[in-house]
């Protein structure tokens, strides 16, 4: 009996370090997962809230200086639509932020230039939405 307990402390080792080796591996994948995932939300954190400080100019400059160049529709057209592409990566406020700017974006930008309550209304959309963006960074693990 006394020969058998080495060979069963050997086993019982071996089984407990695959296990906790299983457990530390899996932890690993998970952090990795969820580090790579917070990555990628806030790489499109940050381009949205620079392409919504740019459509906010292009908003001021079409609005405020009537400069057809610097504030050019068809930019902010761009803008609008990179800002709903980018929030496809973020949190479900932020897309739902996002689609409503592209809505409101829709409504008013043929009479930004010369209405203060449409320009108004698109600078709100934008403060909606970088709000949502800075919350899902702050939020992020």
């Amino acid at each position: 009996m006394y020969s058998s307990q080495p060979g069963q402390v050997f086993r019982l080792t071996a089984v407990f370090s695959m296990i906790f080796a299983l457990i530390g591996f899996s932890y690993n994948v998970w952090r990795m997962e969820v580090t790579e995932q917070n990555a990628t939300v806030r790489d499109a954190a940050f381009e949205i809230l620079k392409e919504v400080a740019e459509l906010e100019l292009i908003v001021y400059a079409a609005h405020y200086d009537a400069d057809s160049d610097t504030g050019n529709p068809r930019r902010g057209w761009v803008k609008v639509g990179l800002i709903e592409d980018l929030a496809l990566l973020m949190p479900k406020p932020a897309q739902r932020s996002a689609a409503a700017l592209k809505q409101v974006w829709q409504q008013n930008w043929g009479i930004m230039g010369q209405d203060e309550q449409a320009a108004m209304a698109i600078v709100s959309a934008l403060d909606r939405t970088r709000s949502e963006i800075r919350q899902a960074l702050i939020t992020l693990e």
